[in-house]
């Protein structure tokens, strides 16, 4: 075993322990919470080790980086999560490896991106990225043709729907062709009212999860919490979890 694989193993079983802690602690079972690993300015030989190890579920936030890397990894058993903020120019290519986009914020995107499943015969995976500290960032600059637009763009410099427009955007993926439907994600915000109550912000994001599924039952995946939180998570009742630094160390800076 190389060096390289030895440290990610020993990260991976310590990140293991640390999510079948919270699972216990929370009187939940460990195969309710799935770990995605954030592999994100990490090279392909990185995520064929970790697919070695047995993950399935890699995410990444920058096309320019994940488009190369998920094609070196095609021959992999695994699923890819786009977590970044997505423009609509790259949502052609996000469409060609992405298993699951999680950061779904406006009408237009929603519109993108069934064009493009479409196009390339795919059925997608969204979650809606919701915004606790929506308006913190002032009012709104106007809108990308739709009033969620308007509204999401009060959300902040990371993206994110604001729990009110939820239900006219969860409608609008559920009934786009190419797209479905698969739940929430959220950031724990750095500002607002849940900035440092991790825990509750993550509890929030499972109340609108629950009243999401009124209309739209599937809808249940809840991703929240990273290397930092992912317990709070856990014990909010979420059912993935984003984990990076824990599991493949501290990242390279960004030229």
């Amino acid at each position: 075993m190389t060096d390289r694989k030895q440290e990610l193993a020993a990260n991976l079983a310590k990140v293991e322990e640390r999510i079948a802690a919270a699972c216990a602690a929370a009187g939940r079972h460990r195969e309710e919470v799935t770990l995605i690993v954030v592999t994100k300015t990490y090279p392909a030989d990185d995520v064929r080790i970790l697919s070695e190890l047995g993950v399935r579920h890699v995410a990444e936030n920058r096309d320019q980086d994940a488009a190369p890397k998920a094609a070196a990894c095609s021959d992999l058993p695994l699923s890819w999560h786009f977590v970044g903020q997505l423009q609509t120019n790259k949502v052609r290519s996000v469409v060609g490896y992405a298993d699951v986009v999680q950061s779904v914020d406006r009408a237009r995107l929603v519109t993108a991106l069934s064009k493009e499943a479409v196009r390339a015969g795919r059925e997608v995976g969204c979650l809606l990225q919701v915004a606790l500290d929506a308006g913190e960032s002032g009012r709104a600059s106007g809108g990308e043709g739709s009033s969620l637009d308007g509204r999401r763009r009060e959300a902040g410099g990371r993206g994110g729907v604001p729990p009110e427009g939820i239900e006219e955007l969860a409608d609008l993926v559920a009934g786009a062709e190419g797209l479905r439907l698969d739940g929430l994600m959220t950031v724990a915000p750095l500002t607002g009212e849940y900035a440092g109550r991790q825990q509750a912000a993550f509890e929030r994001v499972m109340d609108l999860s629950t009243r999401m599924r009124r209309t739209h039952p599937a809808a249940n995946m809840v991703s929240a919490g990273m290397s930092a939180d992912l317990e709070q998570a856990v014990a909010a009742g979420a059912t993935h979890v984003r984990v990076g630094t824990a599991v493949l160390g501290v990242r390279p800076r960004l030229g």
